[in-house]
């Protein structure tokens, strides 16, 4: 049997990037050939990626890549299971691969990227799969959106968890950055009202009508509660019906008018916003084990 010695080891390492223990198990049940080695740990990866792919990733991280003058970019959200995986260098690092790759591909559908190449010369999914294994958690690629930029793109990070990408026709970068963090502080749904989704129109009028009648409220003056509400409503979830978060004293819409600037359009990330995460009631599961016996 050939001798696993510690740069045999190291190298395995530094081609995979998994750990020492992982590695010397690898070379031993290959007796020590490197190629072999780097071969069956990512069968093995492959192995367990399927078997942690049904737990719940609703942690992770939101990047953005821009392109030096501003006119190209891209937001990605990447999952994990828990907050201090979303913060270890080697998964920020895929996260960042990706982003530059949606960048410069303009690819944003996630299956399609997993074929890609990263700069490793390494597909997307093989990369995923070997920091499943070195990390041990359900890692994803959960969404992408790729900007070309109308006027000038800038964006806002905010603890990795919050994450914006905003085009600004004819701003400064300052301004740029100033409508980016707003976004990311007030969370609007749209630029502007006739953006907003007719759905969610038609739901805010139903509610409105049906406090309005509930509260006894004449029949001439229900339907003049109703608008009230709704355009109530619109200067809440509209970047441009907003009131400005640095100057309370104006809207979005004023600002830019003021600028002569727009907005074209904006993404907003939000860490896990929309996955149901399972939460565990301890209780309940020692009630049930107790039960079983």
């Amino acid at each position: 049997m050939a001798q696993i010695t510690a740069s045999l080891v190291k190298e395995l390492r530094e081609r995979t990037g998994l750990g020492m223990m992982e590695c010397k198990k690898a070379l031993t049940e290959t007796d020590g050939d490197l190629t072999k080695a780097e071969d069956l740990m990512r069968i093995k990866s492959g192995s367990k990626a399927s078997k942690v792919s049904g737990r719940v990733a609703a942690e992770g991280a939101i990047v953005v890549s821009m392109s030096a003058d501003s006119k190209q970019g891209a937001i990605v959200e990447v999952n994990c299971e828990t907050d201090f995986v979303g913060k270890d260098p080697s998964f920020l690092s895929f996260a960042n691969n990706i982003a530059d790759l949606v960048s410069s591909s303009g690819e944003t559908d996630v299956s399609a990227i997993s074929a890609q190449t990263l700069p490793s010369g390494e597909t997307v999914e093989e990369v995923r799969q070997a920091l499943i294994m070195k990390l041990g958690e359900n890692i994803s690629v959960r969404r992408t959106k790729k900007f070309e930029a109308k006027g000038l793109l800038a964006s806002y990070l905010h603890g990795g968890r919050i994450g914006v990408v905003v085009d600004v026709i004819d701003g400064t970068a300052e301004l740029g950055k100033d409508l980016a963090m707003h976004i990311a502080a007030v969370k609007p749904v749209a630029v502007s009202a006739a953006e907003v989704d007719e759905a969610l129109l038609d739901r805010e009028r139903e509610i409105a009508k049906a406090r309005a009648v509930e509260s006894g409220k004449p029949e001439n003056i229900v339907e003049k509660i109703v608008d009230g509400s709704v355009r109530k409503y619109l200067s809440e979830v509209t970047l441009y019906g907003q009131i400005f978060v640095k100057d309370d004293k104006k809207t979005v819409e004023k600002l830019l008018a003021e600028t002569k600037s727009s907005v074209d359009s904006f993404a907003l990330y939000v860490v896990g916003e929309g996955i149901e995460k399972k939460v565990d009631d301890f209780a309940a599961e020692v009630a049930a084990q107790m039960a079983n016996k």
